[in-house]
């Protein structure tokens, strides 16, 4: 594991702020958290400008040390080769703080939060799937063939509580292969488009929902056991300076995961603030 780095940066605005800080941590976006520390402001005349400052804080290697996509679990190039039943495989991140013990003593709502474990189960047997979901893997694999990308898509289904909301559906189709950075896009946005397309091509031909999630090399596993990890620390760094933490606007789904990771702290509350696409969580100290 690496170590949490962290550098505070400046920009005429938000973006450049923190694309400046990326540069200076050589890691991509989606591997960073940011906390908005002050927003621009163009003053009065020119008289008293101020700069946007941001502070970005990331637990990975540098993208000149690391492959890509070494933080997730490899994943074979082709779909396994069937056996007599499903085999589960676990995903990394939480499980419950009784179920093994601690190495080192934490607070209690943290135990909570980073003790729990995803674990889902590789279906082999396309056959067995839901109607929703055997539409919606043929058509994304039709969607990947007009795009002329070579990649395998198997199926896996959550043995956890599940929440479409939070990016938590029972089926998640995953997409594994070679150089599929163009599937997921500036911030994960391609791949939520492609999500969005193959969810409502489905739904239409069966006029009901298709309730399935689609994941390009674990995109999205990591990203949550990133926003995880560092809602926590968000929260320690609110906590020990009394001040509330405002992060980076933020899509619904990774609003929520912040909401949920924090939600059990009896030291901290969090609440989303601001409109549109300009919508974002703040941590606030009790």
């Amino acid at each position: 594991m690496s170590e949490t780095r962290t550098v505070e940066a400046t920009g005429a605005d938000i973006e450049q702020a923190i694309e400046s800080g990326l540069v200076q941590l050589d890691v991509s976006r989606e591997n960073v958290i940011v906390e908005v520390l002050e927003e621009p402001s163009r003053g009065l005349l020119g008289i008293g400008a101020k700069q946007a400052r941001v502070r970005l804080t990331t637990a990975v290697a540098p993208r000149s040390a690391q492959p890509t996509y070494a933080a997730s679990t490899p994943r074979p190039v082709a779909p396994p080769p069937p056996t007599s039943e499903p085999r589960p495989v676990e995903r990394p991140s939480y499980s419950s703080p009784r179920s093994q013990p601690q190495p080192e003593r934490r607070d209690r709502s943290e135990q909570q939060d980073d003790s729990y474990q995803r674990v889902t189960q590789l279906i082999e047997d396309e056959t067995e799937l839901p109607n929703d979901v055997q539409l919606g893997l043929a058509t994304l694999r039709e969607i990947l063939g007009h795009m002329q990308i070579d990649a395998g898509v198997t199926v896996e289904r959550s043995l956890e509580e599940t929440d479409a909301e939070a990016e938590t559906a029972p089926w998640i189709l995953h997409v594994h292969g070679e150089d599929l950075g163009l599937l997921i896009g500036h911030r994960g946005e391609t791949l939520s488009s492609l999500q969005y397309l193959t969810r409502l091509i489905a739904s239409r031909d069966l006029q009901q929902r298709a309730d399935f999630i689609i994941d390009v090399e674990n995109y999205k596993g990591r990203r949550e056991m990133l926003l995880r990890k560092l809602a926590h620390r968000m929260a320690k760094d609110a906590v020990r300076r009394r001040r509330t933490v405002e992060l980076e606007p933020m899509p619904p789904h990774e609003r929520r995961i912040i909401h949920l990771a924090l939600k059990n702290r009896d030291d901290v509350y969090t609440e989303s603030v601001g409109e549109g696409n300009r919508r974002k969580v703040t941590i606030v100290p009790k």
